[in-house]
């Protein structure tokens, strides 16, 4: 009788994070695609989100070779910071090896961008996300939401999607997860190179 190999512990290489609001409420809507970019990567690579600590819920697995970390923050949006420093300082995993994915008010519907450190850009996620850090210098993937009047911001943000929007949204959300899995197998220069094409 064949005894089951033990599983070894996997020490994740790259962390990836989907900024979003938690709460049934807030699900589907723009503030929240960082979220549903973990959900679909999570589904196509098998990996549970199954932990619950440091107020976020994560789990760990392969994407292809590479071992990842899966983030999903449990604190408002605003306060994104508290669980990802101290996951990153768990898993010790330095600020250039943390992909975060949010949303992007400055970008077309469905426009995805990489790129490998920038300010917050007024993204309150990213605000909180560098004075945790205490750097700017981590990789960003950002999906465009459409922009609106800046007096509608928040009204936008927290909307969900109109009928005419979803295939659109829909398609950037695959092509981000397929970003991720590109930096974290490949290389970010490859990633690059998809995430910019049209």
């Amino acid at each position: 009788m064949f005894r089951k190999k033990p599983q070894v512990a996997l020490t994740p290489v790259w962390m990836v994070v989907g900024l979003g609001n938690p709460g049934a409420e807030y699900r589907g809507t723009r503030h929240n695609v960082g979220f549903d970019v973990i959900d679909l990567l999570a589904e196509r690579n098998r990996i549970k989100l199954d932990k619950a600590k440091h107020q976020a819920r994560f789990g760990i697995g392969v994407i292809g070779d590479t071992s990842v970390i899966l983030v999903k923050p449990t604190t408002f949006m605003n306060l994104s910071g508290k669980a990802v420093a101290p996951i990153a300082k768990e898993y010790g995993i330095k600020p250039d090896q943390i992909l975060v994915v949010a949303d992007d008010l400055d970008l077309v519907l469905g426009r995805t961008r990489l790129k490998p450190q920038g300010s917050a850009g007024g993204h309150n996620g990213h605000k909180s996300i560098i004075g945790a850090l205490g750097t700017t210098e981590y990789p960003r993937l950002k999906i465009g939401i459409g922009s609106v009047d800046r007096t509608e911001t928040i009204d936008h943000v927290l909307g969900s999607f109109g009928r005419d929007e979803r295939d659109v949204i829909h398609a950037a959300i695959d092509k981000a997860a397929r970003v991720v899995e590109e930096v974290v197998d490949v290389n970010f220069e490859s990633a690059l190179n998809l995430c910019n094409a049209p």
